[in-house]
């Protein structure tokens, strides 16, 4: 069986999970492709995957917080004209009015803690990427211990047809012996009762099989096919070639549970870091500029005003220059105070700006530095919440070594056990088988009872059923050994 690595997954994890993957067709199916189709289907670990989504957002976030921001505005507003009231002086009217405004501004700030975000965020990643591993050797896990269940179930349901063939056989002679006046009828009686307790472990053990199935195929994530599906992958039953030591040294290595907490405690240490650079100042920048423009809606407003004011600078230049011109005085030339029509013209078309043509503001510019002085203790309880945390992490990370080793070793002490009750359940089975043999020749030459018969067949059969059973407690005490270390081993 293949292991496959983070990278394979991660790829996956990067793009939004639309739909579901490919679901399976055909009547084969080994342990590699359940596994490879649990990874693509079931939901829990596909939930598991969109952390790195999450952890990636959170990375891209501490990183613009390194850039600058801008921020750009556009307004515009309408004022009805008419008389306005200002401290209970009333201003003379005016017409309806349009305006608009325009502002680009930029800030930047910049300090310890936004320093050292990224680093902290980046190792967080990490730790979400080890958990994403680790979800992904959980599954594998349930996946062949599911896989391995369906075929101890489908060894034992092959079993019960065995031991009912075994079962009629002894109905056989009990009839054969009761034909010749050898036997008597109990014995018959007593042979039809075990056939009819054959044929429901039989029953018990085919339906057995289909709710397995059904449990492996829940754990793939996609829905059992109406057709049998027959499970081709073998496991060998070799006695284990590696050591408790090596076990252990090999889990801290490759396992993704501690490694994940590994990185926790590390981002938790950076955490502190970031913690106590509150103590330090911020830089801060900013810079902008805008516009306006502001327009009457009567274009006629200005014009009429401009005339009006043209007509009353006529009428105090005569007024002046009649007083003038009785003195003796020359005149003032009051005919040269004309309104012209170019005039109104360009009254008329320096009110047409709104709403793009903006009187540009001037630029601003301002920097300043913030030194925190005192905070109400806010930044000590931060620093001590943060040292806390990673006091903490340093007590979980401790725990789950000891967890690891015990884990393994419990693990690895398991299978040696089961490899060796295999060795006995063997010898078990063929002395049973012996004993089954002896006790149907005697009775046929009427030398024991069929009591003596029916007692070896159950111990035959009992024998036959702890021997698969021990076969496949070794295979998923080699799964669980596996699921322990964090990796495949085989």
């Amino acid at each position: 069986m293949r292991f496959v690595n983070l990278v394979a997954f991660l790829a996956a994890a990067g793009h939004t999970v639309a739909a579901q993957g490919p679901v399976f067709s055909g009547n084969t199916l080994t342990v590699d492709e359940a596994v490879n189709i649990a990874r693509q289907n079931n939901p829990t670990f596909l939930q598991s995957q969109n952390g790195r989504r999450t952890a990636d957002a959170q990375v891209t976030s501490a990183r613009g917080a390194l850039l600058p921001s801008s921020s750009a505005s556009f307004n515009s507003g309408f004022q009805q004209g008419g008389r306005q009231f200002f401290d209970g002086v009333a201003l003379s009217s005016s017409s309806n009015s349009v305006q608009s405004s325009y502002f680009l501004g930029l800030n930047y700030s910049i300090n310890a803690a936004t320093l050292r975000s990224p680093g902290y965020q980046n190792v967080s990643r990490d730790a979400t990427d080890a958990d994403i591993q680790n979800a992904d050797q959980q599954l594998r896990s349930q996946v062949v211990q599911a896989y391995i269940t369906t075929l101890e179930d489908e060894d034992r349901s092959s079993l019960q047809d065995t031991l009912r063939t075994t079962a009629v056989a002894q109905l056989d002679l009990a009839k054969a012996k009761l034909a010749v006046g050898s036997g008597i009828s109990q014995d018959v009686s007593t042979a039809e009762v075990g056939v009819g307790q054959a044929d429901v472990a039989v029953l018990t053990a085919r339906n057995a099989v289909q709710l397995d199935l059904l449990q492996l195929f829940q754990l793939m994530g996609v829905a059992k096919p109406d057709g049998d599906v027959r499970l081709t992958s073998t496991f060998g039953l070799t006695a284990p070639s590696f050591s408790r030591d090596s076990l252990i040294t090999l889990a801290k290595q490759v396992n993704p549970g501690l490694n994940a907490q590994r990185l926790r405690e590390t981002a938790s240490g950076l955490n502190v870091g970031i913690a106590k650079a509150s103590y330090l100042p911020s830089l801060s920048l900013s810079t902008g500029l805008g516009g306006n423009t502001f327009q009457y809606t009567d274009g006629n407003f200005l014009v009429n005003e401009a005339r009006a004011q043209t007509v009353a600078e006529q009428a105090n230049c005569v007024s002046q220059d009649s007083v003038r011109t009785r003195v003796g005085l020359a005149g003032l030339g009051c005919q040269n105070i004309q309104f012209t029509d170019a005039e109104a013209a360009a009254i008329r078309a320096s009110n047409s700006g709104f709403p793009f043509k903006f009187n540009r503001n001037p630029m601003s510019l301002s920097a300043g530095i913030s030194v925190p002085v005192f905070n109400q203790f806010s930044t000590q309880v931060r620093i001590e919440e943060a040292q806390i945390d990673q006091e903490n992490q340093r007590y979980v990370l401790r725990g789950q070594e000891l967890q690891l080793v015990t884990s393994v070793t419990s693990a690895y002490l398991t299978l040696l056990t089961a490899y060796r009750t295999v060795e006995l359940q063997d010898t078990v089975a063929a002395q049973a088988r012996e004993a089954l043999t002896f006790a149907q020749e005697r009775y046929r030459v009427g030398a024991a009872p069929f009591i003596d018969v029916t007692t070896a067949e159950g111990t035959f059969a009992q024998a036959q059923i702890n021997r698969v059973n021990s076969i496949y407690d070794y295979q998923k005490a080699f799964a669980a050994l596996e699921a322990a270390v964090g990796r495949p081993l085989r």
